[in-house]
């Protein structure tokens, strides 16, 4: 198992900034947990209260926090944010 930040993305299929955020991860090394809110609706209500309400997607959580979508991850991208929480020991991955 690997040690390291542990990213975990609500997501739907056919959602567009979903596979932009999945492609800026894994540019950056990092193969996300993805969970189909479109294949699960009791995932889209857990992904709902995790987010504070937000129901679009992808909604995407580094170690267990909560740092927005697509447009927040790209702008943490852009500011040289992303790279050190992707760094972050979080939880133990497959």
């Amino acid at each position: 198992m690997m040690k390291g930040a542990a990213v975990r993305m609500y997501a739907t299929g056919v959602c567009p900034y979903c596979h932009r955020a999945e492609a800026l991860l894994r540019s950056k090394g990092v193969t996300p947990e993805i969970i189909r809110v479109d294949r699960d609706p009791a995932q889209r209500q857990t992904m709902q209260k995790l987010a504070h309400g937000r129901h679009t997607v992808p909604q995407i959580f580094i170690n267990g926090q909560h740092v927005g979508g697509y447009d927040d991850i790209a702008a943490l991208d852009r500011r040289g944010v992303l790279d050190s929480l992707l760094q972050e020991e979080g939880w133990e991955r497959r």
